[in-house]
């Protein structure tokens, strides 16, 4: 859902300044407001612990939740998208340094977790876009369904579901969970290796 609040196009460095910033996304110089209920999250944290763990905290490179925003979209350099998780390998911020406002260049891996409120076209959108930026693998995940389906750069897909490996394929090298694991319950999280 867009939401126009002002007559001129907001910018990147209005969307930064915004209090309530992190619930917005830019594009075409109107706020779109994000979609992140609370199982989402919880899926989304699962996620980045599943791949710390994995890396027993040495992952080769940067995860990033909900609120980092990206504006690397060359058909609008005014835009920002904010995936629900994000990876970017080490060595390719200048300097390794993680920049203090939006990351310029698209992430290695972009992930959504899709909320009650998403819309198929929206999201669907969202992934092109993050391919056409350079994204080198896109997960979306469903809670409802618990499937996760991986978009590639070279534009193929493949939907996982719960018993399927779920694999960080030449991104996240060598890490690899069960699509499941993603959607442990709480009291069941005692009994995940």
């Amino acid at each position: 859902m867009s939401i126009e609040l002002l007559a001129e196009p907001i910018t990147p460095d209005d969307l930064l300044a915004m209090p309530n910033g992190d619930d917005f996304e830019l594009v075409d110089g109107e706020l779109v407001e994000r979609h992140m209920g609370a199982e989402s999250s919880w899926i989304a944290s699962n996620l980045i612990v599943l791949i710390a763990v994995f890396y027993r905290g040495r992952v080769p490179g940067h995860l990033f939740t909900t609120d980092c925003g990206y504006q690397c979209y060359s058909d609008d350099p005014g835009k920002v998208r904010k995936p629900d998780v994000s990876f970017v390998r080490k060595g390719r911020f200048p300097k390794d340094r993680i920049p203090k406002g939006y990351i310029r260049i698209p992430p290695d891996l972009a992930v959504e977790v899709l909320s009650p409120n998403d819309l198929a076209d929206e999201v669907e959108e969202k992934v092109e876009e993050y391919l056409d930026a350079g994204v080198r693998l896109v997960w979306v995940i469903s809670p409802k369904a618990e499937t996760v389906t991986v978009y590639r750069a070279d534009r193929t897909a493949a939907k996982l579901h719960e018993a399927d490996g779920l694999s960080g394929e030449s991104v996240l090298p060598g890490f690899l969970c069960q699509v499941s694991d993603l959607f442990v319950a709480a009291d069941d999280e005692a009994n995940v290796e």
